[in-house]
């Protein structure tokens, strides 16, 4: 086991980039609107919860799929200022304040 173990870590990087690798390069580099759309997430969310709104019913107050407002939620979305529109008229509640 420990002879198997050390021929691992003795082996040559693959060619390939690893996917964790590019990702975690990725959210350094999109880190500060990602603080953001989080932040929003997190909102829509309690806003959600509390009317007790479904996806789906919250994607038909903002005109736009439910599939999209599953992709919101995650908060990793880079959203537009129509998206933003369109979730503070949802929820009537203002989102950014500038």
């Amino acid at each position: 086991m420990k002879q198997k173990t050390s021929e691992y870590l003795e082996s040559p990087p693959s060619d390939t980039p690893s996917k964790w690798r590019n990702e975690a390069e990725w959210r350094r580099c999109n880190k500060a609107w990602l603080r953001h759309s989080k932040h929003i997430a997190v909102k829509v969310l309690s806003y959600m919860k509390q009317e007790h709104l479904t996806q789906s019913a919250m994607a038909e107050r903002m005109d736009c799929t439910q599939q999209y407002v599953s992709k919101i939620l995650k908060g990793t979305e880079n959203l537009s200022l129509e998206t933003l529109t369109k979730l503070e008229q949802a929820m009537g509640v203002k989102l950014i304040n500038i």
